[in-house]
This record gives structure tokens, C-alpha cells and sequence, in this order.
């Protein structure tokens, strides 16, 4: 929210009617991510449901949210909504909170940059916030020419951010071992084998946190969502790694202090190859893990990890030039560089077989 007020202040000294939006920016800004469940993104893919349709059913539903919103303008929590589904009448107030130069963006690279100790997201915030301007004509942020130069290095820095940080295989394995605990939990729970509290059977109890139409489900209550969180979630954790707490199941127990014991799974980003010999590849380490005892879709599996490349068509970054504004791309080849994105394919295996690992992936590069 900070980011947003100095960005959206900035450009409201030079143009006054931008003023009546600012509520709706500071208030979408302070919001976006309060529909976030435990584990942020690693629950979407656990639980399924999407953090932003949370925040819009927090914003409607929540009341004492909802009321306060409403104190200050009847159609505020709307206006967010409409703020985040990139639907605001002005495409400015959309494009500080969500695009690809969005304030949110500017914050957590910062933020990440920190608290993971690497260097890659030390942005120079200031000179990217004075070289931000507002276009009257397109109604939307553009960047003076004299700031390229800082928004390559931001679109560079988040390049480098995802190849070393956020899709680290330290990062992967960790989000692939706690989605096959939670997976084993509530295979145990449908069963009739696992004792737990309201919060997690609700959570548990359905496809998707998020309902599946076809199956007739509703979403999860709110409350029931509200009442989860890392700490839930870290409990349940800390429960299932014994046996005969809540259920007598050896894989629970195992794949649980894997996760809080930090014993994590190997991820080993594989070479460019042909899905059919990918699943191949998968197919031999079931069959070795079977072998041994093993559940294999338990303990091994691929996973497809995405470093977002720059969008440069409707979420396009847009410069002013002396013949008008251009999408940054066309001005620079270093951004040109960043439009594809690219997509790494993880083998997920326990440690125990990495040598029989080690070698079919020699067998097949021979």
C-alpha cells in the first residue's frame, strides 16, 4: 500500500482527477492478497480455488470488512473487485495493482530479495516510482523515456528472481512433499481413517476448497476458510508425523516429518525431452519404488515449473517517446529477450534411490 500511495500520489499532483480514485487504489493495494489460505500459492495447488476469488468473497461477505468499506463509499468493495478483475473504468487504477509493472510486484521482489538473502531484487524503487507518468489519452501509467533503463533492470531482476529463487528445486521439492501429505490426509479422512477437527474436515471434505459445480459442492464456507492458516496447517503437520495419535497410517506419519523434519525430496530439472519419454522416466522409478515397498505416486513425480516471461501485448509496459508512447519491447532488445516464457519439467524422487536416478538419466542421455 505504501508503493501505491507514493506511485498513485505522484501522478495525482500533475493530474487532479486522478484524486477521487485514490481510496479504491490505497484500500485494493492493502487488500489484494487477504485471500491468501495457509502456505499462500502452495494451497491453490493443494486444495485447488484461486486466492482472488477468496478476496472477493472476503470483501462481500466478511462483515465487519464489508461495513467498514461501506462506511466510506457505498460501492467501494465492488470497486476493488472490479480493481483486481483488471475491470475498473480507469485502467490506471488496475494496472498500479495488478500488470506488469504493478506496485505489488515492485514490493515483494524487494521483500523476497530480503528475506532469502540474494542480491537479484535490489531495485532501485525511486527512480522507478519518479519515471512512472500518467498518459490522459490511453488513461493509463506509462514510464518516461528517461526511466527505460530502471524498468529493464526491474524486468530483468524478476527474470532472475524466478530462475533462482522462486522456482529453486529446494522450493519445488518442499511444495510437492507437503501437497503428497496432504494428499495422504484427506485419502485417509474420505476413508474413515484419520481423526481431525472441523477446520481441516471441512477443508477436506470437498473436491475443492472452491466448490465443483458438477459435483453440486458449494465453496468451502468462509468461516471455515478464515479459520485456517500456517499455524493450522503446521499442527496438523506436527500430529500426523506420529502414529497412533489420529491414525495409524506409516506414509502419513512419513511424509509429514519429511516436511516439518526438513528431510525434503530430490528435484532434478530434466533435459529437454518428449513428454512420452518424460513419463517413461517416471514410469521406470515407479516401478523401482514398487519394487521396494513404496508407494510411487507418493514418493515420486514430475512437476512443470513456469518462469513467467514478460507479457508485452495487453499487459504491455509502455514508454514515451517523442513520437508518441511504445511498448517497451519494441524499444529494447534486452526485453525483447524476456517475452518467452520458459517452462523446466522437475523429477521429484526420495534421496534413497538417486543413484539408480543418476543412472537411467545416464542411460538416457547415452
Amino acid at each position: 500500500m505504501q508503493v501505491a500511495r507514493r506511485a498513485f500520489d505522484a501522478l495525482a499532483q500533475s493530474y487532479e482527477e486522478l484524486l477521487p480514485h485514490r481510496t479504491t487504489v490505497l484500500c485494493a493495494a492493502m487488500l489484494h492478497d487477504i485471500g491468501h489460505g495457509p502456505f499462500s500459492h502452495t494451497c491453490e495447488d493443494i486444495f485447488g480455488g484461486h486466492h482472488e476469488d477468496w478476496t472477493a468473497h472476503i470483501l462481500l461477505e466478511s462483515k465487519p470488512i464489508n461495513r467498514l468499506l461501506r462506511q466510506v463509499d457505498a460501492d467501494l468493495p465492488e470497486m476493488i473487485i472490479a480493481t483486481y478483475r483488471k475491470q475498473h473504468s480507469l485502467p490506471l487504477v488496475s494496472q498500479l495493482i495488478s500488470s506488469q509493472l504493478d506496485c505489488d510486484r515492485l514490493d515483494y521482489l524487494m521483500r523476497d530479495t530480503y528475506f532469502t538473502g540474494t542480491s537479484y531484487g535490489n531495485l532501485n524503487l525511486d527512480r522507478i516510482l519518479t519515471a512512472l507518468r500518467y498518459d490522459p489519452w490511453r488513461r493509463e501509467v506509462v514510464v518516461a523515456a528517461k526511466g527505460q533503463g530502471a524498468i529493464e533492470h526491474y524486468l530483468i531482476v524478476r527474470s532472475l528472481m524466478y530462475a533462482q529463487v522462486y522456482n529453486h528445486p529446494k522450493n519445488i521439492a518442499a511444495a510437492w512433499g507437503l501437497n503428497q501429505a496432504f494428499r495422504r490426509a484427506r485419502e485417509l479422512y474420505q476413508a474413515g481413517q484419520l481423526t481431525t477437527d472441523a477446520t481441516m474436515s471441512a477443508w477436506f471434505a470437498q473436491s475443492s476448497i472452491s466448490g465443483d459445480p458438477s459435483q453440486g459442492e458449494a465453496p468451502l464456507e468462509l468461516a471455515h476458510y478464515l479459520a485456517a492458516d500456517d499455524n493450522v496447517f503446521s499442527y496438523h503437520l506436527q500430529c500426523w508425523q506420529h502414529q497412533g495419535q489420529c491414525h495409524n497410517d506409516p506414509l502419513l506419519a512419513d511424509l509429514s516429518s519429511r516436511y516439518v523434519d526438513r528431510r525434503l525430496f530430490k528435484a532434478k530439472a530434466l533435459p529437454e525431452q518428449l513428454p512420452e519419454q518424460q513419463d517413461a522416466l517416471l514410469a521406470q522409478i515407479h516401478n523401482l519404488l514398487a519394487q521396494r515397498g513404496i508407494s510411487p505416486t507418493h514418493y515420486a513425480g514430475l512437476e512443470v515449473a513456469f518462469s513467467r516471461g514478460y507479457k508485452p501485448y495487453k499487459e504491455g509496459i509502455r514508454v514515451q517517446t517523442a513520437t508518441g508512447t511504445r511498448e517497451i519491447g519494441e524499444l529494447s532488445p534486452l526485453i525483447r529477450a524476456l517475452v518467452q516464457t520458459h517452462q523446466t519439467t522437475w523429477l521429484i524422487y526420495p534421496k534413497l534411490i538417486e543413484h539408480e536416478v543418476q543412472e537411467m538419466l545416464n542411460n538416457g542421455q547415452a
